[in-house]
């Protein structure tokens, strides 16, 4: 049986792809690893390509990598999301590529050339590296890879020592966790994610045994993670690059799960994001710490 590799999940009806392909997104829990396969090892991939210059031509590299010579490669994208620059992208890597489009996507399908070129450096520039000024574990494609993101900064100028048993839920590469974990007091922390690529480098950021750094989707129920002290977060509200204010709504409720009475959730959200009644629903307190560029800190208690 030919080996098809799949990286995303295109819309139903949109592409067909072979039920036993193997997908090697990131984003999707159980996946493979894109990284980990063999050169040469695949004989065709279909590639809904990410929009980011960086992380795509990353994927795209380590695709050409694991098919074979001669091996079948479509990419596609929506047309305003990255679609209109596949074709020089797979152009710069040596392949032949011819075009079409259909439900605002644009599709490019190339042969896998016997010597494609660029693979190393395009690898290189997308990998996980420490970032400079950052002086921490990263990969382009990971949120806010390459700096601290504000609402997060906020956050942390906030939150007060916290103690005991707790989670970072969405934690990507460790930025709360961190400073977090400086504080003694604190005596085990689950940080989980659903991007394997920030799991991974969370585990090289947080080198310390109190931390425990999960691939999973933080609003699945877990009777591991309840009783807990305290829980922070900087929640999703994107999902495929289109807002989902319901990711939020959905953190809100598993955290409030995850709470022992008496427990405190700290979180940062968008100031146009309306999740003050989901926390009153959810708490027992809340109180709004700040509401200033942009962002609101709440502190709930249940």
């Amino acid at each position: 049986m030919a080996k098809v590799i799949l990286y995303g999940a295109p819309a139903p009806g949109l592409i067909e792809v072979p039920a036993a392909a193997v997908q090697t997104s990131p984003l999707i829990l159980g996946s493979s690893d894109l990284a980990g396969l063999s050169d040469g090892g695949a004989d065709a991939a279909t590639v809904l390509a990410p929009p980011g210059t960086l992380e795509r031509d990353y994927v795209i590299a380590q695709t050409l990598r694991a098919v074979k010579p001669g091996g079948a490669l479509t990419v596609l994208a929506p047309k305003d999301k990255g679609g209109s620059r596949l074709r020089k992208a797979l152009e710069a890597f040596g392949c032949t590529v011819s075009e079409d489009a259909r439900r605002h996507h644009r599709f490019c399908h190339a042969a896998r050339p016997k010597a494609p070129v660029g693979l190393e450096a395009a690898i290189a520039a997308g990998g996980p590296r420490i970032v400079e000024g950052l002086d921490l574990w990263s990969q382009p494609g990971v949120f806010s890879w390459d700096r601290v993101d504000p609402g997060s900064a906020r956050l942390l100028e906030l939150i007060p020592n916290l103690a005991g048993r707790g989670a970072d839920l969405g934690c990507g590469i460790g930025v709360l966790a961190g400073p977090i974990l400086a504080s003694k007091a604190v005596t085990g922390l689950v940080c989980m994610d659903l991007d394997r690529r920030a799991v991974a480098c969370a585990q090289h950021n947080l080198n310390d045994p109190r931390a425990t750094v999960l691939w999973a989707d933080a609003r699945s129920p877990d009777p591991a993670l309840e009783g807990l002290d305290f829980v922070v977060m900087n929640p999703p509200f994107h999902d495929g690059g289109a807002e989902d204010k319901a990711l939020g709504v959905a953190f809100i409720r598993r955290a409030s799960e995850m709470l022992r009475r008496g427990g405190v959730c700290w979180i940062v959200a968008n100031r146009h994001l309306p999740y003050e009644m989901t926390l009153k629903a959810a708490f027992a307190e809340v109180a709004v710490k700040a509401d200033a560029g942009g962002y609101k800190i709440f502190e709930a208690r249940k």
